[in-house]
């Protein structure tokens, strides 16, 4: 297991202070609601400062009808992409639930070795660790790390 380290470390911890947020769509409120994007961004005003853009208003399908890769270009646009042999606790996981889907969640990698897992707002239930299963590693499609706090 590579533990955490550094900032890695301190978006883990920050992350696992919004366990038990509930989910809501669009909120990002430590402790009133989250989605999963919401998360991310919650995680990101503690650790690195304010927010790089502002985020439109958009529906839970993330333009899936539409095949608009939003989510997952949005996150190239502002974290740093790296390899599935390069991940460490700290970055951020992009999932597509459907292998011909766009990319429309996110978790942020909490451990890795033999028993990884990730923190994640997921929908029905609240800000949760889950294990990274085989069934979740899959549905991976990039990592990204989040920039040094400036």
């Amino acid at each position: 297991m590579r533990a955490p380290s550094g900032q890695g470390a301190r978006i883990v911890a920050t992350a696992r202070g919004w366990i038990g947020t509930p989910y809501v769509h669009q909120a990002s409120c430590k402790g009133a609601g989250a989605d999963c994007l919401g998360l991310v961004r919650g995680v990101w005003r503690d650790v690195i400062g304010r927010e790089p853009v502002e985020v439109p208003p958009y529906t839970p399908d993330w333009a899936e009808a539409r095949g608009e890769e939003a989510l997952l270009n949005g996150a190239a646009a502002l974290l740093r992409r790296v390899g599935a042999d390069a991940a460490r606790p700290g970055d951020l996981l992009v999932f597509r639930m459907r292998r011909s889907a766009v990319a429309k969640h996110l978790g942020i990698l909490a451990e890795t070795g033999a028993a990884p897992s990730f923190i994640h707002a997921y929908s029905g239930h609240a800000v949760l660790e889950s294990p990274l299963t085989p069934p979740w590693a899959r549905r991976i499609v990039a990592y990204f790390r989040f920039p040094e706090r400036g």
